[in-house]
């Protein structure tokens, strides 16, 4: 028995139909897909510019520092003064205490503002900042002052200018390199035993600095040994201290400890400078 398939094609019409389908599909598939591919393309060119530069901005830019930013009386207070001023400390007026400041008003305030410049009794000139201009010392005075019933007026805060100071320096030293050049070269003899020299200058070095921080900052608690301070010298007030350790010393005066502020409240030493004073003070106390 044999079964006759049907042939689905009925007539000349329908293969017309048929063979044209076969080729408008496929190129209608193609149209759609060239589009949804160069879809995403168009769109980015279509993108403003500011977006597509915001998109691609970078995540992190070089910004370089600028000038030095002067600060007004009651920044240099709350930054600086306010580590003796506040709590009183080595004889150091107390802030708002209009019986502590009475004298000092009284006196009036060219002769405060000296004496907080160049320093007095246990307070290091610029309260232990050098980088404090006369201006801003002289505004953190009158800031003080006002404070406990004065009117004293600021100066003006104004940038310091080292170009005259440097333009002096180079005038006279133009033909003293001159003549240096033209000066025959004498070769010096060759120093024996120079190496084991290193090690003792750097010990200089370090005991010098130790030595300026301790006379700008250190020196206004530890002189006196005021607020608990061990004072300068007293092997007894040093001892237990010392047997923590240098390193524990170390990290106490850099952030700080019971009444002593981070960086014995002188934030512009470096770390290295901080850890000079305490070597210092430490060495003396041995």
């Amino acid at each position: 028995m044999s079964v006759e398939h049907e042939n689905f094609i009925k007539g000349p019409k329908q293969l017309i139909v048929i063979v044209l389908l076969a080729f408008t599909v496929p190129v209608a598939a193609i149209a759609l897909l060239s589009q949804l591919m160069t879809s995403d393309k168009k769109l980015r060119e279509d993108e403003d510019k500011a977006a597509i530069a915001a998109r691609i901005k970078p995540v992190g830019e070089l910004v370089i520092a600028g000038p030095k930013v002067l600060l007004t009386g009651d920044k240099v207070f709350a930054s600086l003064c306010t580590t003796c001023h506040t709590p009183g400390l080595a004889g150091a007026p107390k802030f708002g205490d209009k019986e502590a400041w009475a004298k000092v008003i009284k006196n009036g305030p060219a002769e405060a503002f000296q004496m907080a410049i160049n320093g007095i009794r246990g307070m290091p000139p610029r309260g232990g900042n050098p980088d404090l201009t006369d201006e801003e010392v002289e505004g953190a005075v009158a800031y003080m002052a006002n404070a406990a019933g004065a009117n004293w007026t600021a100066p003006p805060l104004k940038m310091p200018s080292a170009a005259p100071a440097q333009a002096a320096a180079s005038t006279p030293a133009a033909p003293a390199a001159a003549a240096a050049a033209m000066a025959p070269v004498a070769i010096p003899p060759p120093v024996a035993a120079s190496t084991p020299a290193a090690p003792a200058q750097a010990s200089a070095a370090g005991a010098d600095k130790g030595k300026s921080i301790y006379d700008t900052t250190c020196m206004v608690c530890h002189a006196t040994g005021v607020a608990g301070a061990p004072k300068f010298g007293d092997k007894a007030a040093w001892a237990p201290r010392i047997a923590t350790g240098i390193d524990a010393l170390h990290n106490s005066a850099l952030k700080g400890k019971n009444a002593m502020p981070p960086k014995g409240g002188n934030l512009s030493l470096a770390d290295a400078d901080v850890i000079a004073g305490v070597d210092y003070m430490v060495a003396h106390a041995k």
